[in-house]
């Protein structure tokens, strides 16, 4: 799977910075909160699906949740339990933005690291 087990438990907030590109902001159990990116978000069989890049340039991993509407206005993200699927959304994601990000060889099941492309 694409998230790690570092990555903060959710409570997902949309914001929208300056730019106005989607963030989610996630807290962990401590307070701390995580920005992410909407990086893209993705149709896998009847569910759409977001793949969220780290602010912090120092974190490499992606976050892949399932979107689930649950009313006309709120939105939520949850985590996929099937790696099968996160690993065919990550290989889709790989291939639509290799332009954008230089994509690293990780460890056998780590497909997850990536690098900016500049």
């Amino acid at each position: 799977m694409t998230d790690t087990p570092n990555t903060p438990e959710l409570n997902p907030q949309d914001v929208q910075d300056e730019d106005d590109l989607d963030v989610v902001v996630m807290t962990d159990e401590d307070g701390t909160e995580y920005l992410y990116d909407i990086a893209a978000r993705m149709e896998h069989g009847d569910n759409e699906y977001v793949v969220l890049v780290p602010q912090d340039e120092n974190d490499d991993e992606v976050v892949i949740l399932r979107s689930e509407i649950v009313d006309d206005e709120t939105e939520e993200f949850v985590p996929e339990e099937d790696d099968s699927i996160t690993d065919a959304i990550f290989e889709e994601f790989k291939q639509m933005f290799a332009d954008d990000y230089n994509f690293a060889d990780g460890d056998e099941g780590d497909d997850s690291m990536f690098t900016d492309a500049e």
